[in-house]
């Protein structure tokens, strides 16, 4: 076993001798044997252990063993204690999904602080066919069916060479202690039902099935090469990276031989699931302004593109502005300043408003605009709605959602780096104008 792994690690260039890596070590046969391979290589290594507390004491005892093994060998030590179950009520989503999430999270903090190169995982060929059947039924295309990978950036699985006869022959003969997990026995888990139902079957079916599979496997891995090396090919016609925010040309997608899993490889990244994604291609030739949502992104459909940004909660928060404020930082930055009217020039530019100030009524308010609201454009006697002039401007709909406005009591006053109200313009009866200057390169995004 030794011989394989380091050749494993070798060919797969998962670490280099120098590197420092963090064992996550449950105290299970798999990370037990896992850690006696580092041990036997003299590779430097730290452990780290996550007690879920689902499993009462046999949690605490798992702990337990870990920590004690650790305390004889002289082994850097990490551990920490979670509520799960509360966490992933919090969270809306399943115990495995929580956990899994608390456990990276905290691996890498821990990698982050203590100077580790890579994480360490002890993952096997079964977990790899395990895996490929969950992806299977949950649609995930065909990232999720080449399994496991051995590195996936500061994550490696150096046991990605074995299966769980072979680990469990390797202890036995080494004679490595472990403690059994009584949850791997349930099938209340996806992962459990397909260990004890589903894959069983197969065996009775071929004595080769795992290993079959596991060569398919490899197969698809190939596969994959090619497909995404096209994939990326037709992206750079397709899609425009603004800052956070991610733009797809509808047009060019509609082009593309295969825009259905175009538009799949491109949102399925950002959390989108394989039905939530046929809806959005489903409207690609439909009127703007619909909206789709992961658990953490948004997409809107807008005239010409997809535009996929984070999820933000709009809050509708007023900002007061009184008479003596000299800036404000949130939720955009703007500077107030009061000049005399006699023989000042009014710039021209979008981002400065000139004001009469004897018009406005203090305290000003800064906050969202609303469907329905009206203002007087400038140089315009009549009223315009505020939808209609973003219309006009041709603003999508997250710029829309991201404009502030500036009100004079219940008045428009500035659409503020677009267009002032009429009504507050500079006059030649003018005395005092008001100077608001918007800061655009420090601009902060209000949520």
């Amino acid at each position: 076993m030794l011989p394989r792994f380091l050749k494993y690690v070798s060919e797969e260039g998962l670490f280099q001798p120098q590197h420092k890596i963090l064992l996550a070590v449950s105290g299970g046969v798999d990370s037990m044997v896992l850690l006696n391979l580092f041990h036997e290589s003299g590779f430097e290594f730290g452990v780290v252990h996550c007690n879920f507390q689902l499993r009462g004491k046999e949690s605490d005892s798992d702990e337990l063993f870990v920590a004690d093994y650790i305390k004889r060998h002289g082994i850097e030590f990490y551990t920490k204690s979670f509520d799960t179950e509360a966490y992933a009520k919090l969270e809306s989503i399943s115990i495995e999904m929580a956990a899994r999430q608390l456990r990276y999270e905290y691996f890498e903090e821990i990698r982050q602080q203590n100077g580790f190169n890579f994480i360490a995982t002890a993952h096997h060929q079964d977990d790899v066919i395990e895996t490929f059947f969950i992806n299977l039924v949950r649609k995930t295309g065909i990232k999720g069916l080449t399994g496991i990978k051995p590195k996936s950036g500061n994550l490696v699985r150096p046991l990605l060479f074995a299966n769980r006869k072979e680990i469990l022959d390797y202890a036995f003969d080494k004679e490595i202690v472990f403690r059994e997990d009584s949850s791997n026995n349930t099938t209340i888990f996806r992962r459990n039902f397909i260990r004890h139902n589903i894959l069983p079957q197969f065996d009775e079916l071929l004595l080769a099935a795992r290993e079959n599979i596991i060569a398919s496997i490899g197969h698809l891995k190939e596969v994959e090469e090619v497909f995404l090396e096209t994939i990326e090919s037709e992206k750079q016609d397709v899609i425009a990276i603004k800052g956070e925010v991610i733009e797809v040309n509808i047009e060019n997608l509609l082009q593309s031989k295969f825009p259905k899993i175009l538009l799949f490889e491109i949102l399925y990244e950002y959390q989108f699931n394989s039905a939530v994604i046929n809806e959005v291609h489903d409207s690609l030739k439909e009127q703007p302004g619909k909206k789709f949502y992961s658990a953490g992104y948004r997409v809107v459909k807008d005239r010409e593109i997809l535009i996929v940004s984070k999820k933000e909660e709009y809050i509708g928060r007023n900002t007061y502005i009184n008479k003596d404020d000299q800036k404000i930082n949130e939720p955009i930055r703007l500077k107030f300043e009061l000049f005399e009217a006699e023989g000042y020039k009014i710039p021209k530019s979008d981002i400065i408003a000139c004001l009469d100030f004897d018009k406005l009524d203090f305290p000003l308010i800064i906050k969202k605009w609303q469907q329905g609201e009206y203002f007087q454009p400038l140089g315009m006697s009549g009223f315009k709605k505020l939808s209609d002039f973003f219309i006009d401007k041709k603003l999508s709909i997250p710029e829309k959602e991201n404009t502030h406005i500036l009100y004079s009591g219940d008045k428009v006053a500035w659409i503020i780096g677009k267009r002032i109200d009429n009504r507050f313009r500079v006059t030649p009866e003018t005395k005092r104008i008001y100077r608001i200057t918007l800061d655009t390169k420090k601009n902060v995004r209000s949520t």
